[in-house]
């Protein structure tokens, strides 16, 4: 392997680990709220927004933080997320009150922005074959899963044992190392330049526009779909959002070029990721509410049972998932993946009051392992193949974008479903019952929005299917050569 290998594949985990804290962080926090509410006496409103605050800021950044990347270098933008994330998730371990945590938890969604946005560029321009960059994916793909499973361990362990203090604290010498390596072995890149200057209306529009829908959508599980408030944010982002695209298509130094818009990979297999991320969502946040509540698992017992999950991705990430996509095709890959991710969700919603943990819950979360390590892959390196190198950064702000905004709308939709029928149920049944029912038909309506998913992808991603199948072909051609 010659040093130029090295460096890139110490840049991948120098990524991968960066994408860990991001995601290690949002579930990490969920499992220490109630000691978060009881410390800094959180009402129950504002103890969402510990959570709210950092999707809002971290959602709405994603496009305008990868464009700066290709504009500055994704270097740069990288290495300043990873300092404003540490220096934020240091500000949230010594907050003393309510306002102080909710606004450290708005720097940390500034700096998980600017370091997702660019992650996914970083890979596909150090990693330009087919092969490499689908192991590549599969290492990212890996780390964005197995994080979720990480972090409920984690957060019960680091709060049952020391304080909630410490979920955030243990961000600090995960981010000095990944910054210090980082500043070593990530290549620089000068980026495309500021040029006739910076679109700043458009950044204003575009970051306004997200913030207010990603807002509405999170509001929905408070105030419901027809409040003035849902209805009013969501309908301010449309018009923002208008006035942006108008905006992009007539000056000459856009923040988004409306090309990147006319690639039909990017656009179609992100829309196919955010609705599978959109259905699949039910699965770790209605499953943890059920083994905690109903179960009464621990918050380290929780995330035990989700290792059948996390387990059989990291396996599928060892290069099985890429061999398979050289083998079948990527469309055939995913799509099964996606039917084999409604299985797991099909069995979640047979659970009862005692339902064990081996078979059903087992072959669950086994189930949507294999769905996930199998489908998200291909759906990454489909959405990045024909992103030029220039505009990588914001390719990649679209890729995330899809998915936080698949799976804000995932929770607030089948959480509110799950929310609902457990209510008509409490007049006849018992609390656990109609607590269980709810449950039920959450999960079984995310099985149905994948199901949907998967005739989708087949109308939108046959013909880059084929595309794809030229490059993997072409490519074994010149290995064999070689």
């Amino acid at each position: 392997m010659t040093v130029t290998d090295n460096r890139r594949w110490a840049t991948l985990a120098i990524v991968c680990l960066a994408q860990l804290m991001i995601v290690l962080d949002v579930t990490i926090v969920n499992v220490a709220l109630p000691a978060i509410q009881h410390d800094l006496h959180f009402s129950q409103s504002n103890l969402s927004w510990v959570v709210n605050a950092f999707l809002v800021t971290f959602g709405s950044l994603l496009l305008l933080a990868g464009r700066i990347g290709d504009l500055l270098g994704r270097k740069r933008v990288f290495l300043a997320g990873l300092v404003t994330f540490t220096v934020a998730s240091l500000l949230c371990g010594v907050a003393s009150s309510e306002g102080a945590l909710i606004g450290a938890r708005f720097l940390q969604g500034i700096g998980a922005a600017a370091q997702a946005s660019v992650i996914l560029a970083i890979i596909i321009t150090e990693f330009p074959e087919v092969a490499e960059r689908a192991q590549a994916m599969s290492a990212y793909v890996f780390v964005s899963v197995a994080g979720g499973s990480i972090g409920l361990l984690a957060g019960g362990l680091l709060t049952e044992v020391l304080s909630w203090h410490w979920v955030f604290f243990v961000n600090l010498p995960i981010g000095v190392a990944a910054f210090a390596l980082g500043h070593v072995f990530i290549r620089t890149d000068e980026g495309l330049g500021l040029g006739h200057g910076v679109d700043w209306l458009g950044s204003l529009l575009v970051t306004a526009s997200l913030m207010s829908v990603i807002y509405a959508i999170i509001e929905t599980t408070t105030h419901g779909w027809a409040s003035v408030e849902v209805l009013g944010f969501g309908g301010l982002g449309a018009a923002l959002m208008a006035a942006f695209l108008a905006l992009e298509a007539r000056i000459e130094n856009p923040i988004m070029p409306l090309r990147i818009l006319r690639l039909p990979g990017l656009v179609n297999a992100s829309l196919v990721r955010g609705l599978l991320v959109t259905g699949m969502y039910s699965s770790f946040f209605l499953g943890t509410l059920y083994l905690e509540n109903v179960r009464h698992y621990s918050a380290l017992q929780t995330g035990a049972a989700f290792l059948p999950w996390t387990l059989t991705v990291a396996i599928l990430a060892q290069g099985i998932t890429a061999r398979l996509v050289e083998r079948f095709g990527s469309l055939r890959v995913l799509t099964t993946g996606m039917a084999t991710a409604a299985a797991g969700l099909c069995l979640f919603a047979t659970i009862g009051p005692d339902t064990a943990f081996f078979p059903t819950i087992f072959l669950a979360c086994f189930a949507l392992g294999l769905g996930i390590g199998t489908a998200f892959m291909p759906l990454l390196t489909l959405a990045m193949a024909d992103v030029p190198a220039a505009d990588a950064g914001l390719g990649s702000g679209i890729t995330n974008l899809s998915q936080q905004i698949g799976g804000a709308l995932g929770l607030a939709v089948l959480s509110t479903i799950a929310a609902n029928h457990t209510k008509a149920l409490a007049d006849d049944h018992g609390a656990v019952s109609a607590l269980i029912g709810g449950y039920q038909l959450a999960f079984l309506v995310g099985a149905l929005v994948i199901a949907l998913t998967i005739v989708l992808a087949f109308v939108l991603l046959g013909p880059r299917h084929q595309r794809e199948e030229l490059q993997l072909a072409a490519f074994e051609i010149e290995e064999k050569a070689a």
